[in-house]
Order: C-alpha cells, then structure tokens, then sequence
C-alpha cells in the first residue's frame, strides 16, 4: 500500500499535481485598465522620470497610508537602505540579523560598513534584542533589524536598548507593507524605515522602494541624496546618487495600491486554508499572524520538525517541485554563509546557533493572487501525505541519490559535480 501511495507522487514517477509551477511572489495585477491609462498619460505629457506627478502622487499616498510626514520614493529598497543608512552616518559597524534577504547585508558592505550578525530570539524569526548589547562595541553606529514576513520585531525593547547605547535604527521592513504593531502602522517607529515595492511583494511597482520617516531633516537630506544632491536646477549641494523612481513604476505603485484591499483579502483566504491543511500535520508548524493586528499575509512560511516528520526540509523541497510547487528556502543558508561575510567571519555561526537550526528548517510558499484556495487545499495534501510516509518517502530518496552518485562514480562520461 505505501509503495503503490508514494508511486503517485511525481518524484517517483506519478503525475505532477500542477500542469504549471506555482511560485512564491509571482507579481500581483491590479486594474490593467487604470494602468494603461496612467502609463498613456505618462507618455502623453512626456515626463518620465525626475519626481514627476505620479511619483508625488504615490509618495504622499504612501506617507497618509503609513501615517507618517515624509516618504521618499526609490528605484528600489536596496538603494534606498544605502541612501538612509548613509545619510544617517552610520559607518565602521552596523548591528544586524542574518536573518534576511542578502541586501540588508549587502546595503551596509556595499558602503565599507561592516554587518556585525546578531542572533534571533529562541524559537523565533526576528533579532533579538537581549543580544544587542553583546555586539555593541566603539566602532558600532546603527542597529538594523529586519521585519522578516511582514510580522514585526519586538520594536520597543529594541529600540529601548538601543536608545540606551546612543544607536540610531532603522528598520528593514521591506516585508511589512500595510502590517501594524500594536495598532500603529509600521512606517514611524523609529529614524527612518524602508519598504519594498519589488515585483514579488504584495504591493508592487514593478521594482522599488521608499524611505519614510517623521524627520524632516533626514527627509531633505535623503531627497537631495537620491537625485545626485541637487537642491535645485543647477546647483548640487551634498553628494548623491541617482536613486530615483520613475514614472511609470509610480504608475504600477498607485494602481497596486488601489487594490490593496483585493490583495489583502486574497492572500488571508490563501493563509487560512494552509492554516486549515496543516493543522493536523505532526512536525509542520505554519507561521501565524496576529489577525489582531493588520496583516499583509505575504509569505506562507512553515518549519518542518525533521524528528517528527522522518523527513528533511531539503527533501519535502524536492518533493514539492516534482509535484510543481516552487518552494524556497528563505534564507538559506544565511548572510553570514554567503560571501564575502563567510570569508570575513568563518565563525559566525558559532553565535547564531538560533539563526542557523531555523535556516534548516524553514520553507516558504506559494500565495498571492496566482494561487487560489484549491490550490493550497491540493498543496497541502501533498505534504500531508508526504509526512504521513516520512520515513519511507526519505529512505526512497536517500536510495535512490545514493544509486544516482553511484552511476555517476562508474560512468567516465558523467562529470562530477
């Protein structure tokens, strides 16, 4: 009976359970309609970039919706977290998780300024800010922390201890558009904090970013930045870069936030019929939201318990993208094992014991507009029955990758990888 179950799955043969794969992030579309007619009268007026009229627009849209006084609009997060660390002074070392998209690592090493990783909290995904103080040293400037999946840090504890030590923060919320913390949006809880508008967000402008802040000063001064330093026609007063949004992805932002709601609602659907799917599953635990709070529901992120399930996160990976679900590994292997930081810090994971048993077992999945409730319910019977068989499914795949190295060892035309 289990040989003749584990013959369906498509890792052994069987059928894939999706004609086409199933991604995380594929680009939700608002009204195609609003945005031709926005890009017609872009083209009509010939004004395609330099802070036109749509990015204005979107701009103070962005700062109402936050509820905060400036947003500056980017090409995209990672230029604007180099534009507001640096316009911030943080230099020499900046405390961080590795718990991240490499460009949190990468915004603050692009400018010579060094990542110091920080773990995350015991059976959590944020940093966590009782190790602060462990990485403060007299060369540390700012702290960094990451609102990994849209769910926020412990805000006030790490701005709290960072107050304490004299650091500015700025928050990657990259993730956490349209998400609350303790009914306020998150946007305005500390110097400066910067979203992503990235083609895989919920909210989209093809690609792009902003800086919002309630500092004035630091506003102007991540204005000038991102437009070379020029103050006016002719006249540059700060150096600068050219960090600009255009018009046209301020045209796809407006027509995403129209449909904010529609996406929301779309992806909370997707959220609690995986809640429903896997409930019951011993070893897999999904990632909740405080529904208490506003939620964008972007990732589906779930751990899998290997000492339950009998199988291996890596294995359920392979599983799934036989079947045509495109699961990912967010963030393995972590910052601090991709370059140059592992060969800056070979080290590191010795203080992130948190970061690194988390990274083995987290796997994220497909939601969004492109992925509907039946969906989901056909995904998560294929885990269901996928664990169900754990330890036989995992002794199938280990014979078989074994058998695989072994043709690979005898055959002289099949290079070693």
């Amino acid at each position: 009976m289990i040989t003749t179950h584990l013959n369906k799955l498509a890792i052994f043969g069987g059928k894939p359970a999706f004609p086409q794969p199933l991604h995380v992030g594929v680009p939700n579309i608002g009204d195609k309609k609003r945005l031709q007619a926005r890009i017609d009268s872009i083209l009509s007026r010939r004004v395609l970039t330099n802070r036109g009229p749509m990015v204005t627009e979107f701009e103070q849209r962005l700062a109402d919706y936050v509820g905060v006084r400036h947003c500056i609009a980017m090409c995209n997060a990672t230029v604007a977290l180099e534009i507001v660390t640096r316009a911030l002074e943080f230099e020499h070392e900046v405390i961080t998780p590795s718990m991240t998209f490499i460009a949190t690592a990468h915004a603050l090493q692009w400018q010579q300024i060094t990542p110091v990783f920080c773990d995350i909290k015991p059976g959590g995904h944020h940093l966590d800010p009782a190790r602060i103080k462990a990485h403060v040293t007299p060369r540390s400037t700012g702290v960094l922390p990451v609102n990994v999946w849209g769910r926020p840090c412990d805000v006030d504890t790490i701005l709290s201890v960072a107050e304490g030590f004299g650091l500015p923060v700025v928050f990657d919320s990259a993730h956490a558009f349209g998400c609350s913390y303790k009914g306020k949006m998150i946007g305005g809880f500390c110097s400066a904090e910067v979203f992503s508008f990235h083609a895989t967000k919920f909210l989209n402008s093809f690609e792009g970013g902003a800086v919002v802040t309630n500092d004035s000063q630091l506003s102007e001064k991540v204005t000038l930045m991102q437009n070379f330093g020029f103050e006016d026609r002719d006249y540059v007063s700060h150096v600068g870069i050219n960090g600009k949004m255009t018009e046209v992805q301020a045209a796809m932002g407006l027509t995403s936030l129209e449909a904010l709601d529609r996406f929301v609602e779309h992806n909370k659907q997707n959220y609690h019929a995986y809640r429903s799917g896997l409930q019951n599953i011993p070893g897999v635990e999904l990632i909740d939201y405080d529904e208490r709070e506003r939620c964008n529901y972007q990732y589906i992120v779930i751990e899998l318990d290997e000492r339950i399930t009998s199988i291996s996160r890596d294995q359920l990976l392979d599983v799934l993208a036989a079947e045509n679900v495109d699961a990912r590994r967010y963030f393995y292997p972590g910052c601090h094992r991709m370059q140059p930081y592992l060969a800056y810090f070979p080290n590191a994971g010795m203080l992130l014991r948190n970061t690194e048993s988390l990274l083995d077992r987290v796997l994220t999945l497909p939601t969004g507009l492109a992925v509907n409730v039946e969906q989901v319910e056909k995904i998560t019977e294929i885990i269901s029955r996928v664990v169900e068989s754990g330890r036989a499914v995992s002794l199938r795949l280990r014979a078989r990758s074994g058998a695989s190295r072994s043709r690979a060892a005898n055959d002289p035309c099949i290079e070693a990888s």
